[in-house]
């Protein structure tokens, strides 16, 4: 008992003397450290609440193999419902009654926007948000603030640029949330088509509250559209797949790759329904066959027939979890125990290629202070009817 004491008597007066630029650790203890997060576990985007559970059992594997720096990871993850306002509840829970070091991968561009300048302004690292909204990049405005996945700019940039040689007199159809998240896509198709976007594209948005989009399918396949771009979440991709084929439209169909799930897209628009279907991908598809030597997928369905028995291991957001839960720790080792806030963001700006398990070949992730995009490069892929094919080279979109 009397160590004891001395040792919190010591760990008193440290706290209590003026340290000159001595470095906060919020959220940090002698054997803990704590990571915060919400995830839509309920709402409309619910299907993407696996990518909490993945991050969860991932940091449980960490711990298992004795956690980093010495420290146990105390991951916490609330429920926000999709819905900004109870993101911002649920964050302010986070930073100021738990206390977290940093929060990570906090999903959705509405919820993340809603809650982007509380982090900033207080300091918080925000690290490799669950959505591609370009703006996370801007290190300027927000450099407590970084994505991780290709931003949705590129993405429609390298849809647009690959449309224009196979159809240079397109008419396309555009359906997209209105929210930052669907008029990224907006944004990067004009990026390519300029002055020409007026002429050749026509829009249809939806909100996140709709029950459906099936009136804004009928009306866009009205205006004679041989080209349709859909920007959605997965309960709305879906939707689409489904009445796009009941209408019999026939597009070249463009589909988000934040949407492209077997279990939570395909699998429920009945996988016959979306083939040709035409997406990007970054990451490796778990279904595709070509992968099953690949040691990284071999450990990664070890994970989880350990970590996550009982679930849908066709489901994607799983493979995202562990792509980006595994960049973290590439962060909190570079950290060497100095889990301040500042050393992280130090740290998170200090990546240099990258190799993450289930990305695919030839593309790593890379930051610096001036690059807060850690993902630049995509490869398209088409629908078979069973599982994604790959097609063409690496890419990258347009330069703006």
């Amino acid at each position: 008992m009397m160590q004891r004491r001395t040792l919190l008597a010591a760990s008193a007066a440290m706290l209590a003397a003026p340290r000159i630029g001595a470095a906060v650790t919020v959220g940090v203890t002698a054997t803990e450290l704590k990571i915060g997060n919400f995830m839509p576990y309920s709402g409309p985007a619910s299907a993407y609440g696996v990518i909490g559970r993945g991050d969860a059992a991932y940091f449980k594997m960490i711990n298992d193999q004795g956690g980093v720096g010495g420290r146990q990871i105390n991951f916490i993850t609330y429920d926000d419902g999709y819905s900004p306002p109870r993101a911002v509840e649920q964050t302010r829970r986070l930073v100021e009654q738990d206390r977290v070091a940093l929060l990570f991968h906090t999903l959705g561009t509405p919820s993340n926007s809603a809650i982007v300048r509380y982090v900033n302004q207080r300091r918080v690292p925000h690290l490799f948000l669950a959505t591609g909204a370009d703006k996370w990049g801007n290190y300027q405005d927000t450099p407590w603030t970084i994505g991780w996945q290709p931003s949705y700019r590129t993405e429609a940039q390298i849809y647009a640029k690959w449309m224009l040689e196979q159809k240079p007199n397109a008419k396309v159809a555009l359906l997209y949330q209105n929210d930052d998240f669907g008029k990224d896509y907006v944004t990067g198709v004009k990026d390519v088509l300029g002055a020409r976007f007026d002429q050749m594209v026509t829009t249809a948005s939806y909100e996140v509250t709709d029950p459906t989009i099936d009136s804004q399918v009928v009306s866009l396949r009205g205006t004679g559209a041989d080209v349709l771009v859909t920007a959605a979440t997965p309960k709305f991709a879906a939707q689409t797949i489904r009445k796009v084929h009941d209408i019999g439209w026939q597009p070249m169909h463009f589909l988000s790759n934040v949407s492209i799930s077997i279990a939570a897209v395909m699998r429920p628009a009945g996988p016959e329904r979306g083939v040709g279907i035409i997406t990007s991908a970054y990451q490796k598809d778990i279904t595709d066959p070509v992968w099953n030597d690949d040691r990284h997928m071999q450990a990664w369905r070890e994970f989880m027939r350990k970590y996550l028995p009982e679930a849908d291991m066709s489901d994607s957001g799983y493979a995202t979890a562990y792509n980006v839960s595994f960049t973290l720790m590439q962060v909190l080792r570079q950290c060497e125990g100095d889990f301040s806030r500042e050393n992280i963001m130090r740290q998170v700006a200090n990546i240099h290629d990258l190799e993450v398990p289930l990305l695919l070949p030839g593309i790593k992730v890379s930051t610096s202070p001036t690059n807060f995009h850690p993902i630049r490069q995509m490869q398209l892929q088409k629908w078979s009817g069973a599982h994604w094919e790959r097609f063409g080279d690496v890419i990258q979109g347009a330069d703006v």
